[in-house]
């Protein structure tokens, strides 16, 4: 196992980067970092749809939600791979396909995260809001939302992860994430799987572990900082 982290820890790093694409650990990184990042305003708008005073809105978002959960991700980055080609007229690259996919799988389970989050808020914060002539609107903006983020900061933790993990389907659309990397290097190598694959093990655990404890720590900061306040 040694000699081939010694050969081979570029590729499982940053692939083939800068003699090719970037890949690997890095690749997968960015990968789950810009779903996080473009899901969370898309969950949280259906969020807000799911515990809005309109019922027309709730149905519509709870289908979304629910269509988009009874599906496996594999499904979806499929129908991402084949559809979106169609519906832009481009060729688009596995990145981007893998993205899309993502986005949409990802908002879907972090806006039932969030709409946990809004009805764990005591009706009465939201009551005394509009007391005071606050508008519906105004008050989950500003005073459910940034409570409820911080309760489901542990939940979405869990779901960053998750996405790290979730990344490495992408090697059934030849997207050069870590999981791909790993494979290129068992073919180079052909006689040592178990040690290459056990690396790929070790590298996600490694990841998914110290995220994780990372976030754990910086959520009990948070709880002191507010039971202090």
């Amino acid at each position: 196992m040694l000699e081939v982290i010694a050969q081979y820890w570029p590729t499982f790093l940053v692939g083939q980067y800068p003699n090719g694409p970037l890949g690997g650990l890095a690749l997968t990184l960015i990968l789950a970092v810009c779903g996080l990042a473009a899901s969370l305003p898309l969950a949280l708008l259906i969020a807000l749809a799911r515990v809005s005073p309109f019922a027309w809105l709730r149905r519509i978002s709870a289908v979304l939600v629910n269509v988009v959960r009874g599906m496996p991700l594999l499904m979806l980055i499929f129908w991402a791979y084949f559809v979106i080609p169609k519906l832009t007229g481009e060729v688009v690259s596995g990145f981007w396909t893998l993205l899309c996919a993502l986005v949409l799988y990802e908002s879907a389970y972090l806006s039932e995260v969030v709409r946990s989050g809004i009805e764990a808020i005591p009706r009465g914060q939201t009551e005394a809001s509009r007391s005071l002539g606050v508008g519906y609107w105004t008050t989950m903006r500003k005073v459910v939302l940034p409570q409820a983020l911080v309760n489901v900061l542990p939940s979405m933790t869990s779901q960053f992860v998750s996405t790290i993990k979730e990344t490495s389907l992408g090697y059934v659309i030849s997207v050069n994430e870590l999981t791909f990397a790993a494979n290129q290097v068992n073919n180079l190598v052909l006689t040592k799987p178990l040690q290459v694959f056990g690396i790929l093990a070790i590298m996600y655990f490694l990841v998914c572990f110290s995220l994780s404890r990372g976030v754990n720590w910086f959520d009990r900061r948070v709880r002191r900082a507010r039971a202090m306040a």
